[in-house]
């Protein structure tokens, strides 16, 4: 049964607890992990990130690999997010294991997650 929000959401508006847990697929369209969660630009309201999961085995262990939200079109006919970046060149992509070991005000970590998807910094 659909909620009044479900219904409302059906544009091209998303609630972020939607996005949060939707697949993400390479250019073969085969799943490469999921959202974990995504950032918001607090002066623009902008999402700027997706932070997706990958490796690990049902999600424990797994890395934690900002993309820029640029990079990524969703696909109705696969119901997630695909996105250019393989399997191959995101296992030598800025990463993190733990929220710790990343700090989302230093720009130079952003410049050099935009470059290596070369998307520019917004």
């Amino acid at each position: 049964m659909a909620s009044a929000m479900d219904e409302r959401e059906m544009g091209n508006l998303i609630g972020s607890d939607k996005v949060e847990g939707t697949a993400v697929y390479g250019p073969d369209s085969t799943k490469i992990g999921s959202i974990e969660r995504v950032m918001i630009d607090k002066q623009s309201g902008k999402v700027s990130y997706a932070v997706l999961g990958f490796g690990g085995f049902m999600g424990l262990g797994n890395d934690h690999y900002p993309l820029p939200w640029q990079s990524l079109k969703y696909d109705t006919r696969l119901g997630g997010y695909v996105t250019g970046v393989t399997e191959s060149q995101l296992r030598g992509a800025p990463k993190y294991r733990d929220e710790r070991d990343w700090n989302w005000n230093d720009m130079g970590a952003n410049r050099v997650v935009n470059d290596y998807y070369g998307v520019p910094l917004v």
